[in-house]
């Protein structure tokens, strides 16, 4: 291999680094010239990021030890890769690895509260199939969470336990508002006690907004402390149901909340891709 490298790059004296044989170059060679071993280093960084992307890709998300194994490079070789990926637009670099670019905003919970709000409307009624009288119900902090709460007020009386403001505003003597810390623009409360008071409960059923559900990667939050929530919910409850408006179907983002198969429910609207749906179907027991 390094001999073929070498010969192709000579045939091709004048041409500065040797762009035209990537399919040559497996590594930098200490043994070829100056010239010729600064143009199959290009080419193998080269390589060695388009491999990364094609992690991501197949992956949605990859810590940097795990990519350094693969490539057989060092963690620090691979952290420059991903600093330089990054300024590029590439991907999102995470604490201990990276993500897809396109998972690297969220809009902000104001902004969210009026997107989609008619499916999320649809999900939230066609979610209180799942309550009965007499329930406790786990539900936690999402703009579609809310959509369920607006249709619960005229629903059966249970007693829902949430980390969400808005949702303790709206079903107000019907709810438990846990304590902890209002970490972000959610209005919400998160952090340790939160995951504390949660643990205190047993509840019939969860209901959960999800930022996106995957059938591969499964169902993710944007933030750590939002999944930590969910699993802390998901956890002391029987059932789950993921409220998911169809904009968040076969997507991904951050932290992984729970496995597709592990779900009871999945929640969506009438917009959701069909092909989309029958997958998710095959692994979860019912959609709604």
């Amino acid at each position: 291999m390094q001999k073929n490298t070498a010969l192709a790059c000579e045939n091709l004296r004048n041409a500065d680094p040797c762009l035209w044989y990537v399919g040559y170059a497996t590594a930098p060679n200490a043994q070829l010239s100056g010239k010729l071993q600064k143009g199959i280093a290009v080419l193998w960084h080269t390589q060695r990021r388009a491999k990364i992307l094609a992690i991501l890709r197949e992956s949605a998300n990859a810590r940097t030890a795990a990519i350094a194994e693969e490539l057989g490079v060092s963690r620090e070789t691979i952290r420059r890769d991903l600093l330089a990926m990054q300024d590029e637009g590439l991907l999102a670099r995470v604490h201990g690895g990276a993500i897809t670019a396109d998972q690297d905003s969220e809009a902000d919970f104001q902004k969210r509260k009026t997107l989609n709000w008619a499916e999320k409307s649809e999900i939230g009624r066609k979610a209180l199939q799942l309550v009965e009288p007499g329930m406790t119900v786990f539900v936690d902090a999402g703009t579609t969470t809310m959509a369920f709460a607006r249709a619960l007020r005229d629903g059966p009386d249970v007693q829902v336990i949430t980390n969400s403001v808005d949702v303790a505003q709206t079903l107000r003597r019907h709810s438990i508002l846990v304590g902890g810390t209002i970490l972000s623009d959610v209005p919400a409360t998160f952090g340790e006690l939160t995951l504390a008071e949660i643990g205190r409960f047993m509840a019939d059923l969860a209901i959960l907004s999800p930022t996106a559900v995957h059938p591969k990667h499964g169902v993710m939050y944007y933030e750590l402390h939002e999944a930590e929530v969910a699993r802390a919910m998901g956890a002391k409850t029987s059932k789950v149901a993921i409220l998911a408006d169809s904009s968040k179907l076969d997507r991904t983002s951050r932290v992984l909340m729970s496995e597709v198969g592990n779900i009871d429910w999945l929640v969506t609207d009438a917009k959701a891709d069909p092909g989309v749906r029958q997958t998710l179907a095959d692994l979860i027991p019912a959609v709604l």
